[in-house]
């Protein structure tokens, strides 16, 4: 997305971020679209941790940009050994599937909650009902948290891993621009909030078809 050298530099990365939200920004004729999509790279190629994650899981010149999860997958599988399937398995059971239900009870109640403050949201009893919501989907992204990192993602699923942290990474973001829209009603946090946290619906239900292919 940066259109960065796997072995570039922070420093380049960083300038070249700098030139294409300078580019692409909305007063320069851009699009939001465009400018998530570069901060979801950006957060994703300045942490020494997350960008080391995603070269494994990159594609190379035998896993061509573009191919599906379910095609990557389909080229491992002949490798794959009982011990590593055993493992995966597990993976999926004790971590993936917990995930996926916490993730659930914060992605999915959020259209009502944000109808119910709509309705006025200056209204202190409805903006602290909205504020519970908030710290509770908190509270279950804190322990999202904490199981990702409980088991490393078994090396022949590592894009699926990646995947599921980029949701998370776009739950997490979500929630913190409604966090700035409680402390100020600024819209554009919640605009913003509102399409990460569509972004994130789509990986999840992605994640879930993903996974049945997984576990055959």
């Amino acid at each position: 997305m940066l259109g960065v050298s796997p072995t570039a530099s922070g420093v380049e990365i960083k300038a070249a971020y700098r030139a294409l939200v300078k580019q692409h920004h909305p007063d320069a004729g851009g699009d939001d679209r465009t400018i998530l999509a570069l901060n979801a790279a950006w957060e994703v190629l300045r942490d020494a941790d997350r960008r080391r994650r995603y070269d494994l899981s990159a594609p190379t010149s035998l896993d061509p940009a573009g191919a599906s999860f379910s095609v990557r997958r389909a080229r491992a599988q002949s490798t794959r050994s009982a011990a590593t399937d055993a493992v995966l398995q597990q993976w999926l059971q004790q971590v993936y599937a917990p995930i996926d239900r916490l993730l659930a009870q914060v992605i999915n109640p959020f259209p009502a909650q944000l109808k119910a403050l709509s309705a006025d949201p200056y209204d202190d009893t409805l903006m602290g009902a909205f504020c519970t919501f908030l710290e509770q989907a908190t509270a279950r992204m804190a322990k999202v948290e904490l199981l990702y990192r409980s088991h490393a993602c078994p090396r022949p699923v590592q894009a699926f891993g990646l995947d599921l942290y980029h949701c998370l990474s776009l739950v997490q973001d979500g929630l913190a621009e409604l966090e700035r829209y409680t402390m100020g009603y600024v819209d554009s946090y919640l605009h913003d909030a509102r399409e990460l946290l569509r972004q994130a619906k789509a990986r999840r239900c992605q994640l879930l078809v993903d996974s049945r292919v997984l576990r055959r």
